[in-house]
């Protein structure tokens, strides 16, 4: 990074927050702040480490364990905000300061986590853990403190060391290159049409690619984007075959286009140095690497998990394919079925069996009632209340943000949501922390944010959403629940700091409460009348929540065993894509089925480490919330208080402060069986 004037971190823009309800001050800066802020916050982090090292007194829990965790507040407020901007609102300045940076952070992390006088003090806490008299929770994290030491490197000689912290800075640059290459195959293509373009879509979705192709410079005309909201609608609906298949392949290829933005070497080079890497740390593969600190444990557990689900969901996909073949059929088509065709022929089978189609779903699915139900369910079973607060300045006009209150009116922390699509996000929904919450020190409260990327509606127009996306937005705020109840003392296991395999517990049980007959009849409102869902429809919506499963969990799977199968080789392979292809062909993957995340685009795995080997985590977790929401169906009521008070308890608000396992038998008095899940997916 370039060198710049010294600047104050106790009056910095970026570290002293001066905003709006203790939020950053999103108006005092600018893109060029970022580069000397983390050059002076990294080397404050790195003079606190320092201070912690030749600290002369025998390591405490306060003075080290203690002292490390609330060590690097400026750098944890620097990087919240930056990698906020980089997801949600990018621009070339931020991804040129994106690929200098992750690098480099990489390279600060490996020089604490290798820091030998450092781990000296951890190992030696570590070691009389049984004589300090400590709390589980402060057990706990002196356990996972001292186990990230040893797979950052801590116990490696100098030369292995050296070469550790390579390849974690060579790494995080190629993340940040995979991601930013699969944004710009996304942003960089558009497919303009004219009104005879669009036999059999919905008016929602041509208000949404009208209002996508003005914001692209064609007022008139109508776009189809690689936004997965215009996406998967058009491909369910437009009758123009030829355009189906264009608009699928440019999806299926994104970061596989040739060119500055192909992906194929980045990944190559990622699961090589990922291979190296376990190999340093004295793994097998990196998927044993990996699932080490997870729930599964072991590559072999996850499979014992994903081949029968695996099997199920393909025969139940075969048989599903020979209707579909029918229904093409009867449309005058002798051709086989294609990817580009399956959603379009599952429509039309789901209005010949259930006499609907999904679009008829999304009167009753505006954007603000969906938010008002979320808040709603999060009221009825915490005490959550939410209050917008209106010309709040974010990374964005349209962030929008809320106070969050405990049930006696304590504010419990802040709320803010971007919920629509634009070219400087990247796709997908996630949910991060500008702060986390926790009492150790002087505590924090947290400020959580959801991102979406929902089609953007005409200005006066409200949003409508598919069924899909309103489970998307309860899923989001699943995750964003996760982080506001945490109630833990340390930072380090505040919110979503759980193991991969449990993260997605929290998230993937909210979305049982959206279809929820009490919470559907009183959100579920026709956006112009203001009536109700009628209860035909709201009972041909349950009926046919598990319509198409096989496609839907073939589609998951086959991404979840190709992560599994990259990171499970002890070698990794040298043409990766072609590695793709013959795996799927050895799963007898259906040719008329594509992966959700094909290689080249699989952000949860190469933008990054966090799901590499662990996008099966989903599919473990939903094991578990398929039996977590039947302790209220057996209770007999949705919102039962004990229930949803021992749901508080041991999983929203307990964070990492306790093995996972332990966390799930307290709140349900067992560990569940796959068959709930198998159930849920309709797959039984």
């Amino acid at each position: 990074m370039q060198k710049s004037a010294p600047i104050d971190l106790a009056t910095h823009p970026l570290t002293n927050w001066t905003g709006p309800h203790g939020l950053p001050d999103f108006t005092a800066f600018d893109d060029a702040a970022f580069a000397p802020a983390f050059e002076v916050a990294i080397a404050a982090h790195e003079a606190e480490i320092e201070q912690i090292t030749n600290n002369p007194d025998a390591p405490d829990i306060e003075n080290t364990l203690a002292a490390m965790e609330l060590a690097g507040e400026a750098l944890s407020r620097v990087s919240a905000i930056f990698w906020c901007r980089a997801g949600a609102h990018t621009n070339e300045a931020i991804q040129a300061l994106e690929r200098e940076i992750s690098p480099r952070m990489a390279r600060h992390i490996s020089s604490v986590l290798m820091n030998a006088a450092l781990f000296e003090r951890i190992d030696r806490l570590y070691q009389a853990r049984d004589t300090l008299d400590l709390d589980a929770e402060t057990d706990r994290v002196l356990e996972k403190v001292w186990k990230r030491f040893v797979r950052g490197g801590a116990q490696l000689d100098a030369d292995d060391k050296a070469r550790l912290a390579v390849i974690n800075e060579e790494l995080a640059g190629l993340g940040a290159t995979f991601g930013q290459n699969v944004l710009a195959d996304e942003s960089g293509w558009s497919l303009f049409l004219e009104e005879s373009d669009l036999a059999g879509l919905s008016e929602a979705l041509k208000s949404a690619m009208a209002e996508a192709a003005e914001a692209r410079g064609e007022k008139g005309r109508y776009a189809a984007t690689l936004s997965r909201s215009i996406v998967e609608p058009f491909l369910a609906s437009s009758e123009r075959r030829d355009l189906r298949e264009k608009v699928f392949n440019a999806f299926a290829k994104r970061g596989e286009n040739g060119g500055d933005t192909d992906n194929a070497d980045i990944i190559a080079s990622t699961l090589k140095l990922r291979a190296e890497k376990a190999r340093l740390l004295g793994y097998e593969t990196y998927a044993a690497l990996k699932l080490d600190d997870t729930m599964a444990k072991t590559p072999e557990a996850v499979q014992e998990l994903l081949q029968p689900v695996w099997r199920k969901a393909r025969e139940k996909a075969a048989e599903d394919e020979k209707e579909l073949a029918r229904l093409a059929a009867e449309d005058g088509q002798n051709h086989a079925i294609a990817p580009w065709d399956w959603r379009y022929y599952a429509e039309k089978r789901r209005a010949e069996r259930f006499a609907f189609d999904e679009s008829a779903l999304k009167p009753y699915l505006a954007l603000e009632n969906v938010i008002a139900a979320s808040f709603d369910v999060a009221n009825r079973l915490f005490g959550l209340t939410f209050e917008e607060q209106k010309n709040v300045p974010a990374w964005h006009e349209d962030v929008r943000t809320f106070i969050v209150r405990n049930a006696d009116g304590s504010q419990r922390g802040l709320f803010l949501a971007d919920y629509f699509n634009r070219p400087s996000k990247r796709s997908g929904a996630w949910m991060s922390g500008l702060q986390s919450g926790y009492r150790l020190g002087a505590g924090k409260t947290p400020i959580i944010y959801n991102v979406m990327n929902f089609a953007k509606p005409p200005k006066g127009t409200p949003a409508l959403l598919s069924v899909d996306e309103a489970r998307t937005l309860f899923h989001e705020f699943g995750h964003a629940l996760h982080g506001l109840l945490s109630d833990v003392t340390w930072p380090s296991i505040s919110g979503t700091s759980v193991s991969r395999d449990f993260v997605e517990l929290p998230s993937q049980l909210y979305e049982h409460w959206f279809t929820v007959p009490e919470v559907l009849q009183k959100f579920a409102l026709h956006h112009e009348t203001g009536q109700p869902m009628p209860q035909e429809l709201l009972e041909k919506m349950r009926a046919a929540r598990t319509f198409d499963a096989g496609f839907a969990t073939v589609e998951f799977t086959a991404s979840a065993l190709m992560d599994m199968a990259f990171h499970s080789q002890a070698e990794a392979p040298e043409a990766p894509l072609d590695f793709e292809a013959e795996t799927l062909k050895q799963m007898e993957m259906p040719d008329a089925i594509v992966m959700r995340h094909r290689t080249p685009h699989f952000l949860h795995v190469f933008a990054g480490d966090g799901y590499s080997a662990g996008y099966y985590s989903y599919m473990w977790s939903e094991v578990l919330d398929a039996d977590a929401f039947r302790a209220f169906e057996e209770a007999g009521d949705p919102f039962d208080p004990e229930t949803a008070k021992k749901l508080l308890r041991h999983i929203y608000a307990a964070g990492g402060s306790a093995d996972p396992e332990e966390l799930y038998k307290a709140f349900r008095g067992r560990m569940p069986t796959p068959e709930a899940m198998m159930e849920k997916k309709g797959l039984a």
